[in-house]
């Protein structure tokens, strides 16, 4: 894989790639992060394509912002860290799991985030090229690494996270550096809660989620609860809601109606539908293998999913968002018609049980081909 450096000072407005770094034995070289307090942060560059072209920058269809990190998941499960023998790579982060499930559905997606100027950053903006995810809201920064996720899995493939992130690249996103043509060419802003937890990312995010407002976008929203994230569980709750009532779609799973309630029943319509806000036109309740609940101001009800052998859960709420958005991108009035709406939720759901067959999130994103194989397997 090529490597390149960070960009140099903008100029008139524009960020302009520089040469590669020097090799040694064959390969690139980056410069050690400073061990004293920082200069102050020059305007990270937009994305480039590792052999020098320019990113794609047809508008896309959703935009997606947050976190894009790497995921270490053990080769084997039931294991803890210190026990694992050997971990695999795999790109992950929620936001940017959903652009490239949507693209290898398909669809058109971008994603808006930074990450290091290093070998892994690098590699992740080359994953998404590989998956036509337009990535021209990328941007490098050269003071911090780009974030690390050791994930657990327990023998039933659920997971557990250990985060290096102290600062990580994507926590140093500036409103400055948002790319907003992208952003309000859009039909829908995706977006989660972890780029709230901390500044400067906290206020870029909430200014992405207001241009996109501001310019009709249609708001998604999975707040994708990572506690250990966050200073305290007071503090998660309080951030997840903070945005809540500017989404028109939310997808969350039992667990965090859960959390967000104070331990009120998940199962209990009367207790999700204290969720619903004026703004909302769809709230969806992921239940993993049993499928999925739906609510809207219309209608409300229960789509089933696909029984599978689980290998891994990282990444399947992603990919059923993705699923989903897929299908709304091409048509908003499914918003209004139940049928329609619960045939493209039977496709979200299959997304997310083919994800957890496989370790790893992006990796295991399905092509809309092995969906519509899947699709009779489906329980109504």
């Amino acid at each position: 894989m090529a490597l390149r450096a960070a960009a140099p000072p903008c100029a008139a407005g524009r960020c302009l790639p520089s040469s590669p770094p020097p090799r040694v034995g064959g390969r690139h070289v980056f410069r050690p992060l400073s061990s004293a307090a920082p200069a102050p942060l020059r305007k990270s560059a937009a994305i480039s394509n590792s052999d020098g072209t320019p990113g794609t920058s047809d508008s896309p269809h959703v935009v997606c912002f947050g976190e894009l990190l790497i995921d270490f998941v053990p080769t084997v499960s039931g294991v803890s860290l210190a026990d694992a023998p050997a971990f695999k790579k795999a790109p992950g982060g929620a936001p940017a799991n959903v652009a490239v499930g949507i693209a290898r559905l398909g669809g058109s997606a971008a994603f808006i985030g930074k990450v290091g100027d290093d070998e892994f950053g690098y590699m992740l903006s080359d994953m998404l090229k590989e998956n036509n995810v337009n990535n021209q809201g990328l941007l490098f920064d050269t003071h911090a690494r780009t974030a690390l996720a050791f994930v657990t899995l327990r023998s039933d493939g659920e997971r557990e996270f250990m985060f290096y992130r102290n600062p990580s690249a994507d926590m140093l996103l500036e409103e400055k550096e948002l790319d907003l043509d992208l952003i309000r060419k859009a039909k829908i802003f995706h977006h989660g809660s972890i780029s709230l937890i901390t500044e400067p990312c906290k206020t870029a995010h909430i200014a992405a989620s207001k241009a996109a407002k501001d310019a009709g976008v249609l708001i998604s929203y999975d707040p994708n609860l990572r506690l250990p994230l966050w200073t305290s569980a007071d503090d998660a709750r309080d951030g997840i809601l903070s945005i809540w009532d500017t989404a028109d779609l939310i997808k969350v799973s039992a667990e965090e109606i859960s959390f967000l309630t104070n331990g009120e029943d998940p199962y209990d319509d009367s207790v999700v539908k204290k969720l619903i806000h004026p703004n909302t036109k769809l709230l969806l309740v992921t239940e993993g293998p049993d499928g999925c609940r739906y609510y809207s101001k219309e209608f409300s009800g229960k789509v089933g999913g696909l029984k599978v052998t689980a290998v891994d859960t990282t990444g399947a709420g992603d990919a059923f968002v993705a699923g989903i958005l897929s299908q709304l991108a091409a048509d908003f009035s499914l918003l209004q018609d139940e049928a329609r709406l619960r045939e493209a939720l039977k496709f979200a759901n299959i997304c997310g049980a083919l994800t957890v067959t496989e370790r790893g999130a992006i990796p295991a994103l399905p092509t809309r081909q092995q969906v519509a194989d899947a699709l009779t397997s489906v329980v109504a």
